[in-house]
């Protein structure tokens, strides 16, 4: 039985190509992780990253341990409302906080004038709703906010915690200079020990 020369070399180099294939395919899965690695760092960097809530300063709208996802797009610092949750790196002024970066919620904004009597925040001498607020009560709950009429510089935003009876912020060290706002919460992305998803 003679066997045709050109199925004898296809035999031959078969393994050659498959090796050739293999060699591709590797390098090309290694090329794909190494550009999501780089993808995903740069993301975490420049765009989200995710935290983790260490206190209770922000009870009950923020939990103890909760996973929240902050958007650090350029330029967003600069588009903050009040009522906006941020993350921020503490000031100088901060003596008490053991943690480097905080959570809280806006309440002044650069240029107003924050005042409060009672329980009511004023902000330019109006009286200002706080929706966001829960019912106070527990170690939460505090009969005055104590804050002295004071002038929010430019670049700069007044912070509080919702759990005003268990929060060391802007009443007791100052504002928050632009350059320390890492980013804005938007998402809860676990609670309890399970991911659960909680849109702010």
């Amino acid at each position: 039985m003679i066997i045709p020369e050109n199925i004898e070399l296809r035999d031959a180099e078969r393994p050659v190509t498959h090796s050739r294939r293999t060699r591709r395919h590797l390098f090309e899965w290694f090329v794909v992780l190494l550009i999501a690695l780089l993808a995903s760092f740069a993301i975490r960097s420049h765009v989200f990253q995710v935290f983790r809530v260490p206190t209770g300063s922000m009870l009950p709208t923020l939990q103890i341990n909760d996973r929240i996802v902050v958007n650090k797009l350029p330029g967003l610092a600069h588009s903050i409302h009040r009522a906006d949750i941020i993350v921020f790196h503490k000031v100088r002024a901060d003596t008490e906080n053991s943690t480097p970066i905080l959570v809280k919620r806006v309440i002044g904004l650069p240029g107003e004038t924050i005042s409060s009597k009672g329980d009511t925040i004023y902000i330019d001498g109006h009286a200002i709703a706080e929706p966001w607020l829960p019912a106070m009560k527990g170690v939460c709950w505090e009969s005055a906010f104590n804050i002295p009429k004071t002038h929010i510089p430019a670049n700069h935003y007044f912070v509080m915690g919702d759990c005003r009876g268990d929060s060391y912020d802007s009443r007791y060290w100052g504002t928050v200079p632009v350059k320390n706002i890492i980013g804005r919460v938007f998402v809860v992305i676990w609670r309890h020990n399970h991911p659960s998803f909680h849109w702010l």
